[in-house]
């Protein structure tokens, strides 16, 4: 299985989601903003985390409109499978693949901590190697991961079994606790917390690791 990881200017987790990704068994190139085309025969693009571009507008605005981008989005169109962690989540639902937006945290500060999910939905690419309701820990580390979305948005995430993860303690309040969703085909995700800071023994924490090994099979197998 091949995968990218996107790098921009700021980013600061995508060697941590290169190593994440490795360690799950997939081939791996980094791909960078300035890049017209990914590699060819790419199965899953990554979008980490980080503050592209200095965070400048909006975050992930400046870098949802950066020639990589472009070739995300025809990835994405053609099937192909992509998910963006915190800054990563922006610049997807900037770049319209996914609804929604991230506001300021509720509480005005950045935060960064390991929090509580509850895993929603084990129907997809990403959570398969979950169980249903299980609780983790995942770190977050952000100051604009407020989801948030219209009622009828978050209606139709909810009744589409299209939320991914839920905050069990909402640290920056999110819309309905919402901290992960999915595309309507369920091969495009975003989350704000940080599966690639939970993916091995050295973290101290492996809740992050069935995120990747789920991807990685589901990806083989499709």
């Amino acid at each position: 299985m091949k995968a990218a990881v996107l790098q921009f200017p700021g980013s600061n987790c995508d060697r941590d989601m290169y190593t994440a990704l490795k360690n799950a068994g997939a081939e791996v190139t980094m791909v960078w903003h300035k890049d017209a085309e990914l590699p060819q025969g790419v199965d899953v693009v990554g979008v980490p985390g980080g503050f592209s571009y200095g965070d400048y507008l909006r975050c992930g605005a400046i870098a949802a409109n950066s020639p990589v981008v472009a070739s995300l989005k025809r990835h994405v169109e053609r099937g192909g499978f992509a998910f963006g962690i915190c800054n990563g989540f922006q610049v997807l639902t900037e770049a319209r693949l996914l609804p929604g937006a991230l506001l300021r945290n509720a509480g005005l500060k950045y935060i960064c901590k390991t929090t509580p999910l509850a895993v929603e939905t084990t129907d997809s690419p990403y959570t398969a190697a979950y169980a249903q309701g299980q609780h983790i820990g995942i770190p977050i580390a952000h100051h604009d991961g407020n989801f948030t979305a219209d009622e009828d948005t978050l209606d139709r995430l909810e009744g589409e079994g299209r939320v991914a993860f839920r905050y069990l303690d909402n640290p920056n309040g999110s819309k309905r606790d919402i901290a992960g969703i999915l595309s309507e085909n369920r091969r495009v995700l975003g989350m704000m917390p940080h599966p690639e800071r939970a993916a091995e023994a050295a973290h101290g924490n492996e809740d992050g690791q069935p995120f990747f090994a789920a991807l990685v099979e589901a990806v083989v197998s499709a």
